[in-house]
C-alpha cells in the first residue's frame, strides 16, 4: 500500500486521540449540526478549548464548518466515522470477553 495513504490515516486517527474530540465527534453524530456555544454547553468546556479541538478535527477532515449568520455550525464531514467507533466498541467488548474467559478458566 501507498505510504501516503497510511500517513493520511494516521492524521485522522491522531485527531481522534483525545477524549474531548471523541465526545465532539459522537455528539455531532447525534445532531445534524452544532455551533461552538452548543458544544461548550454539551461538553462543559470553554470556548477556546472547543474551538481548538474543532480546528484539529477540521484540519484532519473529520468535521466541516458552515457559516450561518454570525455563527459557524459544525457537522461531521463523513458521518460514517461513527462506524469506526462501533468497531472500536466491538474490540473493547471482545477484549473484555477474552479477559473474563481467562479469569473463569483459572
Amino acid at each position: 500500500m501507498d505510504d501516503k495513504l497510511f500517513k493520511a490515516r494516521e492524521k485522522i486517527i491522531k485527531s481522534l486521540a483525545n477524549s474531548y474530540r471523541l465526545k465532539i465527534v459522537e455528539t455531532l453524530g447525534n445532531k445534524e449540526k452544532m455551533c461552538v456555544s452548543d458544544l461548550e454547553e454539551e461538553l462543559d468546556l470553554n470556548q477556546s478549548s472547543v474551538s481548538k479541538h474543532l480546528n484539529i478535527l477540521k484540519t484532519a477532515g473529520v468535521v466541516e464548518a458552515k457559516k450561518e449568520g454570525l455563527k459557524n455550525y459544525y457537522s461531521l464531514k463523513t458521518p460514517c466515522i461513527i462506524n469506526f467507533f462501533q468497531c472500536v466498541d466491538n474490540v473493547i467488548q471482545s477484549d473484555i470477553n477474552d479477559r473474563m474467559n481467562v479469569l473463569n478458566n483459572k
